[in-house]
């Protein structure tokens, strides 16, 4: 509950904070334009709703994992990834409040990068790269290098498929402001994609295919 609570206070402050910008970029005058709010079923929106869902599980997988291991070296990358992930969730959630768009929509995950008849999830993966309820109760159970090793892999999974999504967006985002996060997170996750190569290597093992 108090991860909920920590969410929901700073998703209020950077939607504070995100209004605040919007209003100065609007009282600036003919030399400069308000970002217009880009509608409910446009890319920046669908990104904003779908990227924060897949956030979600990576910082609740990042804090089951930190509890099943005394390893330093992957507790700190489930403690980075869990902090940067739950505050860009913040800020997805922020400026789906200013634009004032709904959270949750009646489309399939990921229609908004041309998805819409991919099929469904199973067993809670809503989207690509997602981990399934199985699998997450399966990492709760494990302990030690199990654990490392099979968080590894979701997590490497899991950013596999925040990457394409992020690139989604950088190719159809509208709003600047989101399209370079999306690029940040590119950047990011790719990054830790081969931080974890080289942590399973140490482990004896790789990612899945």
């Amino acid at each position: 509950m108090r991860r909920t609570a920590l969410a929901g206070s700073v998703a209020a402050v950077l939607a504070a904070a995100a209004a605040t910008g919007w209003a100065v970029a609007s009282a600036d005058g003919d030399e400069r334009r308000a970002t217009p709010v880009p509608a409910a079923d446009s890319a920046d929106a669908g990104f904003a709703r779908d990227m924060a869902v897949h956030h979600q599980q990576a910082v609740e997988m990042s804090y089951v994992v930190r509890d099943r291991t005394d390893d330093e070296e992957v507790r700190r990358l489930a403690y980075d990834i869990a902090q940067t992930q739950a505050n860009q969730r913040g800020m997805l959630l922020g400026w789906l409040d200013l634009w004032e768009l709904p959270k949750v929509s009646a489309d399939p995950p990921m229609s908004w990068m041309g998805m819409r008849h991919a099929p469904a999830g199973e067993d809670g993966a809503l989207m690509p790269g997602m981990a399934t309820d199985a699998e997450m109760a399966r990492l709760g159970r494990l302990n030690g290098r199990q654990a490392e090793v099979f968080y590894l892999q979701l997590m490497t999974d899991h950013h596999r498929g925040g990457v394409h999504m992020a690139e989604g967006c950088v190719r159809a985002c509208e709003v600047e402001a989101g399209r370079r996060l999306a690029r940040g997170m590119v950047e990011g996750q790719q990054s830790e994609i081969r931080l974890m190569a080289d942590m399973l290597r140490a482990r004896g093992a790789a990612a899945r295919p």
